[in-house]
């Protein structure tokens, strides 16, 4: 979706994960990068329940399932789509900036550590790349 389709379901997501429950401040998580990326979104019913970007530049990002939902596959599903988006787009390689807690979902879908760990809105995170 574009964020103009997916703001209303993906902006309550991000805040409740993001602001919510892991303290990023509010001014940062939604941003102007929004505009220009793929969005997906997960659905249980009418409600949306996670949400990730895929970035112009091959970067996943700002993936985010609601508490209630999480282990059930979805953050999977959305992953897959937006690599397969990123595929499709041309892109050689998919990018992320996953947070320390998340490496092995993100190893379990064929992404592979680069760098060393820094800050990214006080949280631990490590860069990490898929090639497609």
């Amino acid at each position: 979706m574009s964020w103009r389709e997916a703001r209303a379901h993906a902006a309550p997501i991000r805040e409740t994960v993001f602001v919510a429950e892991q303290g990023v401040p509010a001014e940062l998580e939604l941003d102007e990068a929004d505009a220009a990326c793929v969005h997906a979104v997960a659905f249980d019913g009418e409600r949306a329940v996670g949400t990730g970007r895929l970035l112009p530049d091959g970067h996943i990002g700002r993936m985010a399932v609601l508490r209630e939902f999480r282990g059930q596959g979805l953050g999977g599903a959305i992953l897959d789509q937006l690599i397969e988006t990123a595929r499709n787009r041309g892109h050689r390689e998919a990018l992320l900036s996953a947070q320390v807690h998340a490496l092995e979902f993100y190893r379990r879908h064929g992404f592979e550590a680069v760098g060393a760990v820094y800050a990214e809105a006080g949280i631990p995170h490590q860069a990490m790349r898929r090639p497609l």
